[in-house]
């Protein structure tokens, strides 16, 4: 088999990078050679590979999925936003500028070039290429400088498949309405469609599907049902919702267990938030994303997550009370845990000039004041630490990653975490925990380790991390259980007719005017 397909959305968060997982992950264990694309992504969570470049989280957890280490050419050209109008650019794993929304078609002709050798790299290297769309494919409003979406497809002359999530409500019509909107070369790339998160009795929504086919032209390929247990790393922050269980709902601790709280802060730039995961793996560990101060001040440990704009974030934090909650935390030995951008919102001071650039805060050159719960000072440099990291703490193997441009320029506190590799990392004062390491609770023995002496100073003398739980194996887990989803429910002969044949020979065109017509009143 060779080829390439793409996997649209009718809309953001609609399952596209499930079902390029599912999809990837059962034509690896069918042999063949896969590996996931995404030419453009907006997303704040992402993952470095092996020789130092930025991609998005999801394309590396795809890249797992295919049995293989990130590489930059998945994620050509990623978004970073910074505020609500401009956002970082990352090309090729590098971060090369800064753009607004009104600028950024400026930047297309260089992109499209880019993501067009990228594409042709991989489809030379692997025989199939599955590429995921960005958002939804029928922002028609932004058709002329798309790179990731149907200008992909037309560039490549792949066929499209469309998902969207029905459990949102409303999904014939965005059926209908994304393939009707596209024009006609665009829809011409259209092959059918794919079901996401249903639930209930597939007869009932037969019928449904039987319409949408007469009206478009185009078969739905298949039915995937809603999977409680599947809770595969977000791409974006859609899903750290206020007041959202990370990983679903929990059942109750076993006998003569006591459960542990988790209060994970939900900042309005939030980035990596996938690194609260490996504690919701925990069967006795509820993690929550929280912003109000009496969530944090319950909860057994507070954790502060990464973010795209510390200094924003950090003044966010004093507005609303939560900056006091996590001070009187620590004042009372109540544990708190800052990665990345959290752990330098926890440090004395911060100096940036660089991540606070086009903000309310833009070329501050004076130390602002942090929350001063580690002896820490910290500067931006202009140019970003992306690495690996492979260390140790507390007698226990770390692996990780980090992702930052705030460097520890001073510190009076003990180091966290150490590797041989890159040096002491990190800080820890009591039961406040500060590092730059994203992923580091991914390591089974330290996370047990972390959790014995939360669960300590929270005074759980009745909670145990589970001895047996490996966050690894769990992912591969949860990959194989969206490949068998995908292989079950879906019309894999057909799929692999599309990857392999390309897109389908003239399918029906859809006309918004030709549809339409006045109703007939003589009734």
């Amino acid at each position: 088999m060779s080829g390439a397909l793409l996997v649209g959305g009718t809309s953001s968060d609609a399952g596209k990078s499930l079902i390029v997982a599912g999809l990837c992950r059962a034509l690896a264990r069918d042999g063949i050679t896969v590996a996931p694309f995404k030419a453009q992504n907006m997303s704040n969570n992402s993952a470095v590979t092996l020789d130092g470049g930025e991609i998005g989280r999801a394309q590396a957890l795809q890249a797992q999925a295919c049995g293989l280490e990130p590489d930059t050419r998945f994620n050509p050209v990623l978004l970073k936003p910074g505020g609500d109008r401009r956002s970082h650019v990352v090309v090729r794993g590098r971060t090369v500028g800064e753009v607004g929304a009104a600028d950024y078609q400026l930047w297309r002709t260089r992109l499209a070039g880019v993501v067009a050798d990228e594409l042709a790299s991989l489809r030379r290297d692997f025989d199939v290429v599955i590429c995921e769309g960005a958002g939804s494919v029928a922002e028609i409003n932004l058709r002329a400088t798309d790179i990731a979406n149907m200008g992909l497809a037309r560039a490549a002359n792949m066929p499209v498949v469309l998902v969207t999530d029905i459990d949102r409500g409303g999904s014939l019509a965005h059926l209908f309405g994304t393939t009707a909107v596209l024009d006609a070369d665009d829809q011409a790339l259209v092959a059918g469609y794919i079901v996401n998160k249903f639930r209930g009795d597939p007869a009932i929504l037969a019928p449904g599907l039987e319409m949408v086919r007469e009206r478009t032209g185009r078969p739905t390929f298949g039915v995937i049902p809603f999977a409680d247990g599947l809770r595969l790393d977000a791409e974006d922050s859609l899903a750290a919702s206020v007041g959202a269980r990370v990983g679903g709902p929990r059942g109750v601790g076993g006998a003569g267990r006591e459960r542990m709280s988790v209060a994970a802060i939900r900042l309005p730039r939030i980035s990596n938030s996938t690194d609260v995961l490996a504690l919701a793996c925990e069967p006795d560990v509820d993690v929550t994303w929280v912003d109000d101060p009496s969530a944090v001040r319950a909860a057994d440990l507070a954790v502060l997550p990464g973010t795209r704009a510390t200094l924003s974030d950090l003044a966010w934090l004093r507005t609303t009370g939560l900056a006091d909650a996590l001070i009187e935390r620590a004042q009372r030995g109540r544990p708190v845990l800052g990665v990345c951008g959290g752990f330098q919102m926890l440090c004395r001071s911060i100096v940036d000039t660089v991540e606070s650039v086009g903000t309310a805060t833009s070329g501050v050159a004076r130390p602002v004041e942090g929350l001063g719960l580690l002896d820490v000072d910290i500067e931006f440099a202009e140019d970003k630490t992306l690495r690996t990291f492979d260390g140790h703490a507390a007698g226990e193997p770390v692996r990780g990653y980090e992702i930052h441009h705030g460097v520890v320029v001073r510190s009076e506190e003990q180091p966290w975490l150490d590797s041989a590799a890159t040096g002491p990392e990190g800080a820890r004062r009591g039961a406040v925990y500060g590092t730059h390491c994203h992923g580091a609770l991914e390591s089974d023995g330290f996370r047990r380790v972390f959790l014995a002496e939360i669960a300590r100073r929270a005074g759980r003398t009745g909670f145990t991390a589970d001895p047996r739980l490996c966050v690894a194996q769990v992912r591969r887990s949860q990959l194989d259980l969206m490949a068998d989803l995908v292989c079950e429910h879906l019309d894999m002969p057909s799929i692999h007719g599309l990857i392999e044949g390309g897109p389908p020979a003239v399918p029906t065109v859809l006309s918004w005017l030709g549809e339409h017509r006045a109703p007939d009143r003589r009734a």
